[in-house]
């Protein structure tokens, strides 16, 4: 009998995926914060996914993806992310509108669509947003790089990603012209957690920490 995987395990799969790939663990907090249900959901559809094999959940620590979940989690990904490209690439949406939009678009997506998607999109590598896109075997090829606030004054970069998705974030790094491929130089680190200034272009931006740690850079040596 095949094991059925419908939208909402794939939703949750994928969002451990995300957390798992930036910070190591999803923690049940982090889910809820995600997926915008209530902490009782989480806890009774997390016991669900470990009684299938999809996940292993410590108590107190968080909740992992097991083989079998990693699996599917990359699945869909990738067509998350080869959605993303259609819709920028194909149809010309703005980068900060694609992610919710793919959200839908990845779980109707099947492999006979997928395969001519890729073709005719030239086989990207990255979304629009700088992530890798999956193998179709499941691989992931990755840029090395390094959250921006890690930078020291005077040193160089191009921006390789940006890890966190949510429009109103990215619509805002659009305006000051951070996004994927820009070169940035740091000017200023402000002490006690104060605005990192950089030069973009002719032009000198400010960014909280918390913006900082979500834009990987690639060092220029």
């Amino acid at each position: 009998m095949v094991e059925e995987v419908t939208a909402v395990i794939e939703e949750y799969l994928e969002t451990i995926y995300r957390l798992q790939e930036k910070i190591g663990v999803a923690r049940t907090s982090d889910i809820v914060r995600m997926v915008e249900v209530v902490p009782g959901t989480i806890t009774n559809t997390v016991q669900r996914l470990e009684k299938q094999g999809w996940v292993t959940h410590e108590p107190y620590k968080g909740v992992k993806l097991t083989e079998k979940g990693s699996k599917i989690a990359l699945r869909v990904v990738r067509r998350h992310r080869l959605s993303e490209r259609l819709l920028t690439d194909i149809l010309h949406v703005g980068w900060d509108k694609v992610h919710d939009a793919a959200c839908k678009l990845e779980h109707d997506m099947t492999d006979e669509i997928i395969k001519p998607l890729e073709k005719v999109l030239g086989h990207p590598k990255t979304c629009p947003h700088g992530n890798p896109i999956p193998t179709n075997y499941g691989g992931i090829i990755e840029e090395k790089s390094q959250p921006l606030i890690e930078l020291n004054e005077k040193e160089q970069g191009t921006i390789v990603k940006i890890t966190e998705e949510r429009s109103d974030l990215l619509h805002y790094l659009d305006t000051l012209g951070l996004v994927p491929g820009v070169s940035i130089e740091i000017l200023e680190k402000a002490p006690f957690k104060g605005p990192i200034t950089l030069k973009v272009g002719a032009s000198s931006r400010a960014l909280s920490p918390a913006i900082a740690s979500i834009i990987e850079v690639k060092p220029t040596k």
